[in-house]
């Protein structure tokens, strides 16, 4: 089976200011996922997975490396050349949910399409919502939902465009282990029926065994980069 790669760090770095100097969150990272494959990132807390997927997405940028999405290498736009490309080839599940707590939880989904100008997308919103088991939830704002109904939100607020790759940054780490395994299940269902590139952060290792691929971080550097049981073998092309 031949797949292209659709999401690459080359070369990443990033350094940041520190009382004591300059602190290394990530060295020298390169990695690249192809279409189709879910990648877990995993690590201890502080070994640079979040720092990692935010300069994926283009939300924080590498001090030096650059970053491509779909073959267009971001790091040389400015924010609003960044969020253009966010809005057409990437969806993004946060650990927090990242609710706007004025809108409902149809106003939320239905977000993406406003700040994109991809017209009216109620129907596809509402179609996601039923499919998290929420049709009876639209018109609840977040404080009036749960822990795993937030997620659930935030999960088909990052599908509603139907983009080529999604990135979720611990996406059952606020939920216990009930909502948690059924929020998964949810974003596993749903990529693999959209054929969707997904890369999740987790320190869990029974849900990065379900990826097809683990990089494991540790102290910002790329210590480990292997295939899952369960990965199917794939040729890359492009």
């Amino acid at each position: 089976m031949q797949t292209e790669v659709v999401l690459e760090a080359r070369n990443v770095s990033k350094t940041v200011a520190s009382p004591e100097g300059p602190l290394t969150i990530l060295a020298d990272v390169s990695l690249s996922v192809r279409t189709g494959e879910t990648l877990a990132i995993v690590g201890a807390s502080g070994a640079g997975k979040s720092t990692l997927l935010a300069m994926l997405a283009g939300l924080d940028s590498p001090s030096t490396g650059r970053v491509l999405i779909a073959g267009v290498d971001i790091t040389l736009l400015d924010e609003d050349g960044r969020a253009a490309i966010r809005g057409r080839h990437v969806g993004f599940v946060f650990q927090s949910y990242q609710l706007i707590p004025t809108l409902t939880a149809l106003e939320n989904v239905l977000l993406p399409h406003e700040l994109n100008a991809r017209g009216d997308g109620r129907a596809r919103a509402t179609a996601l919502l039923t499919s998290v088991g929420l049709a009876d939830r639209l018109q609840h704002y977040p404080v009036q939902l749960s822990g795993g109904e937030q997620q659930r939100v935030a999960l088909a607020r990052a599908f509603v465009l139907d983009p080529p790759i999604v990135l979720a940054d611990e996406p059952t780490g606020n939920l216990d282990s009930v909502n948690g395994q059924h929020v998964l299940e949810l974003l596993t269902v749903r990529q693999r029926e959209a054929r969707t590139t997904l890369v999740m952060v987790t320190h869990d290792s029974d849900i990065a065994a379900r990826a097809d691929r683990q990089i494991h971080l540790r102290d910002g550097l790329v210590v480990a980069d292997e295939l899952t049981a369960h990965a199917e073998p794939t040729e890359v092309i492009g």
